[in-house]
C-alpha cells in the first residue's frame, strides 16, 4: 500500500514541510487534525517547528526529507 503523505506549503521554500500520515487517517481527518495542531500553535506566540512535530509524532505522523524540485508553471 502507498504512503499517504502531506505536503504543508509554506511562503519561505525552507519552510516546507513533507509528512507521512499515519495509515489509520483518513485524508479529511488529517488535514483537519494536523490544521488543528497548527492553529493551536499559533495562539501560543512562542512556538517553532519542533513544538508541532513533537505534537504530531504523538499521533503517527512522521516527518519526511525532500528535495524541492523546480518550479512547474
Amino acid at each position: 500500500m502507498a504512503k499517504k503523505l502531506m505536503i504543508l506549503p509554506a511562503n519561505d521554500t525552507k519552510d516546507i514541510r513533507l509528512l507521512q500520515v499515519p495509515d489509520d487517517f483518513e485524508e479529511h481527518e488529517a488535514y483537519r487534525y494536523v490544521t488543528g495542531l497548527i492553529a493551536k500553535a499559533e495562539e501560543d506566540s512562542d512556538y517553532d517547528w519542533d513544538d508541532i512535530l513533537d505534537l504530531l509524532e504523538q499521533k503517527g505522523f512522521e516527518s519526511s526529507d525532500f528535495i524541492l524540485g523546480p518550479v512547474l508553471d
